[in-house]
């Protein structure tokens, strides 16, 4: 034990030298997309939704069939019983006036406003006029079916002809007018319709200063708002090229369609699609408020996209409640079930094959907690985590053999991973791997290094690892089951390890699995065997040339069948996920610094290879041992990260804006990441380029794949 202490202190400054010239970034406030599905009073059912506005003060009104309706509190759509005389009067149309926001009625015999004192009011021929339009001089526009008519306040003005061609939308910008049909655009202008643009198949428009946005059938154009002159030809490579509505607010351009909507960014658009974010994805209307949230009209609902400002800090204080409160299970920290997709109130905690190693990145993020902040509760949280593994062995009557997890007696039914305990009340599941086994090691490491203080604490924690370890060098490099043989993955004998080709991943991965837990277990109790062990299987087995094998060396190969299984077949994602994790450990207790050095090359030239994932726990594993970061790409992780874990369908396959690559090995699919809000919900062992799932909200993560990373990144002075 006394090995550990001079150790410790010379790792400690060697692993924060690379940091002492880094530049903190502050947690400042950012605006976080979050999605909003409105409640419809029940009355609403089966009712024609017709029309969303919002007004200067940001109140959201649903025009229906049934009368007007708005949103009061709480995401609640209810009949609007503000104005008493209007309550049971059902609009034909309503609209704000450009620059005030205020909003227009338009009745079947009469149009007004609540605004200006209720001055501004004018009665009209019953059931002739079914659109109205306000521009900000206070000019209003009524449409028919034979004429236009024009109002200035409350007296009428005059009477127009209608625009040459089939007007299907209006539109007001400022104080000018447009009507578009099929085939054009036409401003209103010295009480003629002006044709503006002509063009084929056009759907809608947006007004962005001197600039015509106009959306198609086949993508979206810009002219000059004054010229007609085309200043952007049509741009097609779009997520869905049917455009049904634009809108430009906030300098930002929204589009939406039959198929969710999508914003414009710069060399990028996001997409929104899905229940993750609609109700619907067929989308009707849409409007903006004031703050730049979106409103999403469907055939059958109301959504709503809203910016929230968040920080890091406060995503990370929300996963962290969440946990405690939903995803925990005899400190496991756990994915959740639903009974019905999303309603938490028929959600189950449920087990997992790799219990141990999700629980690892929670417990690794509490205990970097500790380390940075000194917060006592997340030492406990650590502690009540450390529990469930140190119950791993206990529950089976295998020396030193981790369970993968453990359950009540009665909950599972699965005969052949599952078995009965020692303990009456209890049922355990063998067949443990590499995945947990990593996990151990990990979890091992940092509560090494930051929680376990006393004496006591420290042999609890080499306890647990020397019974691991001993059971693997004592069966001869295995993890022997109750069965008495291997388990399928448990392996680290030369004779596995070594008959997989250099270009396999595992004989690389496995040599780094087993000299990990050797330094490591070497340096807790100080038992020279481990460190014996250690050099003769980097001497005598290659186990050092193994690890150092480049990563660009791995191959695809179908020649190497494990139980059953074709090794290499496609890139495994759950390999680098053990990688980074084992060299973390790797290199914190490497036998010497001639090592340390290999190790850091190692690490080095694996997350080369990872770049194009931008996975924010690389980058900081990465940047620990070597001090090498791509800082853009782990700030954008922890910011982009959406908060909402819960297992969405998703789809993108479709999209006409992503570059796809050619197929390859690491199954790459197109140039650059999607968001995290737009791709499917998935662990750090997933590849982060698939583009479709069909999870269907029935089950949602607990969100250690956000809080490992964002407390690595604060206790290695990332970020403040």
């Amino acid at each position: 034990m006394q090995l550990r202490n001079n150790y410790y202190q010379t790792l400690l400054s060697l692993l924060l030298l690379p940091l002492l010239s880094f530049s903190q970034v502050k947690d400042v406030p950012f605006l976080q997309a979050v999605s909003v599905k409105y409640e419809l009073t029940p009355e609403l059912k089966g009712a024609k939704l017709r029309k969303v506005e919002v007004d200067c003060n940001n109140n959201v009104y649903l025009l229906t069939d049934k009368g007007l309706y708005r949103d009061f509190y709480e995401n609640k759509i209810s009949k609007d019983l503000l104005h008493r005389k209007l309550s049971d009067m059902n609009p034909v149309d309503i609209s704000v006036q450009a620059g005030s926001g205020y909003l227009y009625y338009l009745y079947s015999d009469r149009f007004l406003t609540n605004a200006h004192a209720g001055t501004i009011f004018s009665k009209i021929p019953e059931n002739s006029y079914h659109t109205i339009r306000v521009s900000q001089s206070g000019i209003v526009l009524l449409v028919s079916k034979e004429k236009v008519s024009l109002y200035k306040n409350s007296d009428k003005t005059g009477d127009l002809n209608l625009p040459a061609e089939k007007t299907m939308k209006w539109y007001v910008n400022e104080d000018s007018f447009y009507a578009l049909s099929e085939n054009s655009v036409r401003q209103l202008v010295n009480k003629e319709w002006k044709t503006i643009f002509s063009g084929e198949k056009l759907t809608s428009l947006a007004f962005s200063a001197d600039r015509l946005l106009i959306g198609t059938e086949e993508g979206f154009l810009t002219v000059n708002a004054k010229t007609g002159k085309v200043v952007q030809p049509l741009q097609t490579a779009l997520p869905v090229s049917a455009i049904s509505d634009l809108l430009y607010c906030n300098n930002q351009l929204w589009f939406s369609t039959a198929d969710g909507v999508f914003r414009q960014e710069p060399g990028r658009y996001r997409y929104f699609e899905g229940p993750r974010w609609l109700e619907n994805n067929r989308i009707t209307d849409m409007k903006s408020d004031a703050l730049g949230n979106i409103y999403l009209l469907s055939p059958t609902g109301l959504s709503k996209i809203e910016f929230v400002a968040t920080t890091m800090a406060a995503k990370a204080a929300k996963i962290q409640d969440d946990i405690r409160k939903y995803h925990l299970r005899y400190g496991f920290v756990c994915e959740i079930d639903y009974g019905k997709p999303g309603d938490l109130t028929t959600a189950h905690t449920t087990d997992n094959d790799n219990d141990g190693l999700w629980t690892t990145l929670y417990l690794g993020s509490q205990a970097f907690r500790y380390a940075t902040t000194g917060e006592e509760v997340a030492k406990k949280h650590v502690w009540e985590s450390f529990e469930a593994f140190e119950r791993l062995l206990s529950v089976n009557p295998l020396k030193g053999f981790p369970s993968r997890t453990f359950e009540r007696k009665g909950i599972i039914t699965d005969t052949i991973v599952w078995r009965p305990s020692q303990h009456p009340e209890w049922d355990w599941k063998g067949t443990t791997s590499t995945d947990e086994y990593v996990g151990y090691l990990f979890v091992t490491t940092v509560m090494d290094k930051f929680i376990a203080k006393s004496t006591e604490e420290r042999q609890r924690v080499a306890n647990f690892m020397d019974a691991i370890m001993t059971h693997i060098l004592d069966n001869n490099y295995y993890f022997i089951d109750i069965d008495g043989q291997p388990t399928r993955w448990g392996r680290w004998n030369p004779e596995y390890v070594n008959a997989y080709a250099p270009y396999v991943s595992d004989r690389k991965l496995n040599s780094a699995h087993l000299i990990s837990g050797l330094q490591l277990a070497y340096s807790l109790t100080g038992k020279d065997r481990y460190k014996e062990e250690g050099f003769k299987m980097m001497n005598q087995h290659g186990y050092l040339d193994n690890i150092l094998i480049p990563m660009k060396t791995i191959q695809r190969t179908t020649e190497f069948v494990h139980k059953g299984e074709v090794m290499g077949d496609t890139w495994n994602h759950s390999d680098d996920e053990m990688s980074f994790l084992t060299y973390w450990v790797l290199h914190q207790y490497a036998f010497n610094d001639a090592l340390k050095k290999k190790y850091e090359w190692v690490a080095r030239d694996h997350w080369e290879i990872e770049k194009p994932e931008r996975d924010g726990l690389w980058n900081l594993l990465t940047y620990g041992i070597s001090g090498e970061i791509d800082k853009e790409s782990t700030l954008w992780y922890l910011r982009e990260y959406t908060p909402d874990l819960d297992r969405y369908s998703v789809r993108n396959s479709h999209r006409k804006d992503l570059v796809r690559i050619p197929e390859n090995f690491r199954e790459q699919t197109i140039n650059e990441l999607l968001t995290s809000g737009e791709r499917p919900m998935i662990r750090h062992n997933t590849n982060p380029f698939a583009l479709d799932c069909n999870d269907g909200r029935t089950s949602r993560l607990a969100g250690d794949e956000y809080l490992l990373p964002y407390w690595m990144a604060r206790y290695l002075k990332l970020i403040e």
